[in-house]
């Protein structure tokens, strides 16, 4: 085996000039009176070593923690001899808080409610039917909090709140845990084994599943280790260009009928439980879902999205096999350090396809390259990269006076109370209601190919979820009027004859939980709130911090400070930081502290003072203090002194 630590070091995580500003905002998330009762975990890699210079040694000896107030674990990323990845845990203190990975917990309305009551909560109240931690699991935990942590993009500290303490909508998603990280998954159609299957697989997986399926060659393309077939000495075995997941072919039916084209059904923020609830209570309801349920691989356990489990790095992940750490969308907003800015894909929703990295490849990409001239299209999807019509890209292939009319026609699919009740669900209903439109005008064309992909964003049940909550009546009318625009995509499709030949795929960006509104918790702002430099991003945080070397001449008679930022600039420089206070001390075991020197760094970032030569460089303490970024404390001799985050906690 061979570790496998962060594959692009970028000053994620935290490193040795980081042990301080680090140490300090985990206890401060999960000691504090208010904020400390609402986080459940807060997750980190840990330089090693070395001291953070971010080599391949740092890399190997470095470790994931998790933090929670029951406990910690550290663990490492491994490579086998057989290319798969392994985790091994290195340490845990108190209680493993992501010990539970039962990819099936909690995955029927019967089993929360069961959970709820065992966590004090009212199981019967589905606004207060909240889920302790003790009562969760964490399925593919270790590799979906590691993965993360790739990207050059990702944080220093990610929050993952309780169930319930995530903001002030009665809805909402984010964190690792299942009920939040689970999205119902069907696969429907020719070339799959229909009925239902007791397993559960990574989002990640949907894509190579889908080409399976579709008969795509296998490419020499990158797996989940980041290297492609001839690096690893093996034969073409991936379908995509970077892949992390795996064809799931438990629910692959070879020998059966060869679908030949897809239709991905996203439909957003739909919890798995609320869906399955709501078929079992109405037999009548949703027919057209019901029409796509009867010749579906339905997976009991779902699938475990991306963490965070939000829609932009969910979305991306799902439209290309791979997870955020690899395509770089890795929150709906996010911090580049090499730029000191601050993106949000999410804010921006129109032009979004640019901010995933190019050495992935999506779904519209990867059928473009096995049949050129095939159509594509992105219905409102996240991500829609290379697809032919994408609206939210500018590609829109669509006649505007059919759509328009065609807009009015569906109109009558709109839930009216919406308007009055939550204008921004009303919203998102009209522009499923434009969707749909997209897709049949395509649908109906006589110069175009019909599509051979479609990537299908159905908005309103995300919406619906948020303000009205994930089991609630107006969940339930979104997910009837979502229901009615998918019969309308599949009349389209019967229209052309297609239906027979096309998978389907029904599935959402993430679950969803009940939140105590009257918290408004926002768990990751405690940071800042509590003084720390960083820039929050929920539930994501980049610590602001310089980088501090200290020296001694051999004389013992003076020392020097050299103080930078911490962050690389595009060149790979780190700027010197002018104008940072230092102090100066001398700390002798018995004696009273003592100044040595008061000064500011100059344009170079530089101070020097003079020392005792008959005092230890480990008695004399360096402070340094600069505006815009946490400050730093360390001995003379290197030793950083900061808080013992294990003896704090634990």
């Amino acid at each position: 085996m061979r570790v496998h630590g962060p594959e692009r070091s970028g000053g994620q995580g935290l490193d040795r000039h980081q042990e301080e500003s680090g140490n300090r905002a985990i206890a401060a998330l999960l000691t504090d009176d208010v904020v400390g009762p609402q986080v459940d975990l807060v997750l980190t890699w840990r330089a090693g070593s070395d001291g953070g210079a971010g080599g391949a040694d740092d890399r190997a000896d470095g470790a994931y923690e998790v933090w929670s107030a029951r406990g910690m674990v550290r663990f490492r990323r491994l490579v086998d001899d057989g290319g798969a990845l392994r985790f091994e845990v290195l340490e845990v203190l108190g209680e493993n808080p992501i010990a539970d990975q039962d990819p099936l917990a909690l995955a029927t309305i019967d089993a929360e409610r069961a959970a709820a009551a065992a966590s004090g909560f009212d199981a019967d109240d589905p606004a207060r039917r909240f889920i302790a931690p003790e009562h969760q699991s964490y399925p593919f935990g270790y590799e979906r909090v590691a993965q993360l942590f790739d990207s050059p993009n990702a944080p220093d500290l990610a929050i993952s709140p309780k169930d319930w303490a995530s903001g002030a909508q009665p809805g909402t998603h984010g964190s690792l845990h299942v009920r939040q990280a689970r999205a119902p998954l069907w696969f429907s159609g020719p070339g799959v084994r229909r009925g239902r299957h007791p397993l559960a697989i990574r989002s990640v997986d949907i894509a190579p599943t889908c080409l399976a399926a579709l008969g795509f060659p296998l490419i020499d393309g990158a797996d989940g280790t980041g290297r492609v077939a001839s690096e690893r000495g093996v034969a073409p075995d991936v379908y995509l260009a970077r892949q992390d997941g795996r064809a799931a072919h438990e629910v692959l039916d070879a020998g059966g009928p060869q679908p030949s084209r897809l239709y991905v059904f996203l439909c957003d923020g739909l919890h798995q439980t609320e869906l399955e609830d709501r078929l079992a209570r109405d037999p009548e309801g949703l027919p057209n879902l019901r029409r796509l349920l009867a010749r579906a691989a339905v997976l009991d356990g779902g699938s475990i999205v991306n963490f965070p489990s939000i829609t932009w790095p969910s979305h991306t992940a799902i439209g290309t096999g791979t997870w955020g750490g690899h395509h770089d969308v890795v929150n709906p907003s996010y911090y580049v350090r090499a730029d000191r800015e601050t993106v949000s894909p999410q804010g921006l929703q129109i032009g979004t396809e640019r901010f995933a990295s190019t050495a992935v490849e999506s779904l519209s990409e990867a059928f473009h390259r096995v049949d050129p001239e095939c159509m594509t299209a992105a219905i409102h999807a996240p991500f829609g990269r290379s697809a032919r019509h994408a609206v939210l890209e500018g590609r829109n292939l669509c006649d505007r006076s059919t759509v328009k009319a065609l807009t009015a026609e569906f109109a009558a699919d709109m839930t009216p109370r919406f308007a009055t009740e939550h204008p921004a669900v009303a919203g998102e209903s009209l522009l499923d209601t434009r969707g749909v439109a997209q897709v049949v005008e395509l649908l109906g064309r006589d110069d175009l190919p019909p599509p051979r992909f479609v990537y299908h964003e159905l908005a309103v049940t995300d919406g619906a979820g948020h303000d009205y909550g994930p089991h609630s009546d107006g969940l339930a009318d979104a997910l009837t009027e979502t229901d009615v625009r998918i019969g309308r995509v599949l009349a389209a499709l019967d229209e052309r004859g297609l239906f027979e030949e096309t998978l389907f795929v029904v599935t959402a960006d993430h679950g969803m939980a009940p939140q105590m509104v009257e918290l408004k918790a926002n768990t990751a702002a405690h940071v800042t709130r509590a003084g720390m430099a960083a820039v929050v991003a929920e539930p994501l945080v980049w610590l602001l911090d310089v980088a501090v070397e200290v020296e001694r001449k051999p004389d013992g008679r003076t020392g020097r400070v050299a103080v930078c930022e911490l962050d690389l600039l595009p060149d790979g420089t780190q700027p010197p930081v002018a104008g940072a206070e230092v102090i100066v001390e001398s700390h002798e075991p018995g004696g009273t502290p003592t100044v040595l020197a008061r000064g500011r760094t100059d344009a170079n970032g530089l101070f020097a003072f003079p020392t005792p030569n008959d005092v230890e460089s480990a008695a004399i303490a360096v402070s340094v203090r600069a505006d815009g970024f946490n400050p730093r404390h360390l001995l003379l001799d290197g030793t950083n002194l900061a808080l013992d985050l294990r003896a704090h906690l634990y």
